[in-house]
């Protein structure tokens, strides 16, 4: 099917107006009309091919929320009219260990991306939700609670998921103390669901004037990070932080703050490699560990939540024609805390 989008030609090129055709309808698949695509800083990433050779024409985007508008003959999961969202990956081996236990985001074979990938055919360019309709197999979908606005559910798909995911696995809850290293994007939802399951959530921040913002998601304690001093006070005082910061830094300065058997979990993507010190991990048990993203059961279990909690990404809605514009201010950490392009203005 013909549909329309915005792309980039290639490296480095402005997001343009571009019109491509989506696969047919196959049996398994649901046709959505995309109502809102958020803008992660990934997408840029890969259109300035900062992460290696990239596919081109290549049509960003991988946190949707739209409306069903078809299904295949062969859907159960869905109904015209439902409310549906599609995250960082359309697909994945379906067989290894990892698929198997709803952990398709670390398919041994690798998932397939929602753009800058080839389908699992091998020679389809996966494009992604910068565009006025997508096709997808129902099983790499979700639903969206209907009490929650499609706007500030978009980036639940990628930022949410990607903080919801890792303080799940690491138990945190009341009497856990957890630090969410820098208040973007990413981080602002950290601070929402540490702070709605229970945990005492504290924020590393260089930005001193986002302290009432932070307070304002839950956060209890805030700490500027332009205190050379910032962690001093703070030596074996955490069970897990979560560092969303793509910046370099001295990883070390926040090792040296969990207590015995914490977990710092690295989310955010930094330039360089971190130059581990053994002395911050020995101390104390301590663990250094990753995380990416979350599987399709959990991407729903996290949606459940959120619509239980009434919880939402903090967004900035923009017209289709402001992509590049909101690029250089993502780029730049001027928004709060998320762009979200009205779909419908494609």
């Amino acid at each position: 099917m013909k549909v329309r989008g915005y792309a980039a030609m290639k490296a480095n090129a402005a997001i343009a107006p571009w019109e491509f055709e989506r696969r047919d309808l196959g049996a398994h698949d649901v046709s959505l009309d995309i109502k809102y695509s958020g803008i992660c800083h990934s997408d840029i990433h890969q259109v300035r091919e900062e992460w290696g050779s990239a596919l081109f024409p290549m049509v960003p985007g991988h946190e949707i929320a739209g409306i069903v508008s078809q299904i295949g003959s062969a859907v159960t999961k869905f109904k015209v009219g439902d409310r549906i969202g599609v995250g960082v990956f359309v697909d994945s081996c379906r067989k290894c260990p990892s698929c198997l236990k709803g952990l398709q985001q670390y398919c041994i074979e690798g998932m397939t991306g929602t753009y800058n990938q080839l389908e699992r055919d091998g020679k389809t360019p996966a494009m992604g939700g910068y565009s006025n309709i997508m096709v997808i197999n129902e099983d790499y979908a979700v639903s969206i609670p209907e009490n929650l606005p499609l706007d500030g559910v978009a980036p639940l798909l990628c930022a949410g998921i990607t903080l919801y995911s890792p303080i799940k696995h690491w138990k945190a809850g009341p009497g856990k103390k957890v630090a969410v290293m820098g208040l973007g994007g990413l981080g602002h939802m950290g601070v929402k669901f540490a702070a709605a399951m229970g945990a005492e959530v504290t924020v590393f921040s260089h930005s001193p004037n986002k302290e009432s913002d932070a307070k304002a998601m839950g956060a209890h304690h805030f700490v500027s990070t332009k205190n050379p001093d910032f962690n001093k006070s703070l030596i074996k005082h955490f069970d897990l932080i979560l560092n969303t910061v793509s910046a370099e830094l001295n990883i070390n300065d926040y090792l040296q703050m969990l207590n015995v058997d914490g977990t710092l979990v690295v989310i955010g993507l930094p330039g360089k490699p971190y130059a581990v010190e053994v002395g911050s991990l020995l101390p104390a048990r301590r663990s250094l560990s990753g995380s990416m993203i979350g599987g399709i059961a959990e991407m729903q279990e996290m949606l459940n939540f959120c619509g239980e909690h009434n919880i939402v990404s903090d967004v900035e809605v923009i017209k289709a024609d402001y992509i590049n514009k909101a690029y250089d201010r993502t780029v730049a950490s001027d928004v709060k805390y998320r762009f979200v392009i009205d779909a419908t203005t494609i």
